[in-house]
């Protein structure tokens, strides 16, 4: 699978929640060929702005050829991003990084924050029994209904305002997982609990990992993690997020 660079164009773009929008593209090269869990990176018109922004998928419409973008504005190049309209042309480079393996068995799917979107995707993906955890800051819970056509959602949030207070730990605790498998994207601390919980309990686990990301293909080394192996490109104990990730199975690496 090689990723292209090409000038997509945005079918529609919305708020979801406060900073958080969805964005549509026209991306048939990329989204033929795009699964699950990968990434596009997105380059500003500000050429003063060298590097891409990464953004995981969170749909992918191979039919119509459509990308969907779900982010948050973050600084000057997603906020750059959420003004953009239908029509307008962005360059976008993809699919890059490796997707979620689709096992047949009990999924419990847990997102945190803007980790929430990419979750979606493999929620649609899956062709199995799927439960959906998701934590939010408080009662925006951007996507939750989407989720629900899928399958049973629970929701944590920090604030108490929705769902059970606290977070996606004490939901999960609540669901049981007894011969699933857990897939995960969030803040590190988040995937650091979920990850301590899964060894504990002899749970079969899949984390993506959100760094902040450059090249977006391995060549630059800024968004190495620990990795119980021997990473064959550098020889020293990591892996490249963007390329050997960001998905891994939760033994892999170190957080």
């Amino acid at each position: 699978m090689a990723q292209v660079k090409i000038e997509a164009v945005v079918k529609s773009q919305e708020m979801l929640a406060d900073g958080v929008y969805s964005m549509v593209l026209s991306a048939p090269e990329i989204a033929r060929q795009a699964k699950a869990g990968q990434f596009v990176s997105v380059y500003t018109k500000d050429s003063s702005r060298l590097l891409p922004r990464p953004i995981s998928l969170c749909g992918i419409d191979k039919e119509k050829g459509e990308l969907r973008l779900v982010y948050r504005v973050a600084g000057a190049g997603t906020e750059e991003f959420s003004r953009y309209e239908a029509g307008e042309k962005v360059q976008v480079m993809g699919p890059l990084g490796n997707g979620f393996p689709l096992k047949e068995k009990k999924a419990i799917l847990i997102g945190g924050g803007i980790g929430i979107p990419p979750m979606l995707g493999l929620m649609k993906a899956l062709d199995c029994e799927r439960t959906a955890v998701l934590g939010y800051r408080d009662s925006q819970l951007f996507l939750k209904d989407e989720f629900e056509a899928f399958g049973p959602v629970s929701v944590a949030t920090e604030d108490g305002s929705a769902g059970t207070k606290g977070n996606v730990l004490d939901a999960i605790r609540a669901n049981g997982v007894e011969g699933a498998v857990i897939y995960a994207c969030g803040p590190t601390p988040m995937l650091r609990a979920i990850k301590a919980y899964a060894a504990e309990n002899g749970i079969e686990c899949y984390i993506s990992l959100e760094e902040r990301m450059a090249c977006g293909i391995g060549a630059c080394l800024a968004c190495v993690c620990q990795s119980k192996e021997v990473d064959h490109h550098s020889n020293v104990h990591n892996k490249r997020i963007c390329k050997d990730g960001p998905v891994f199975a939760a033994e892999e690496v170190e957080i």
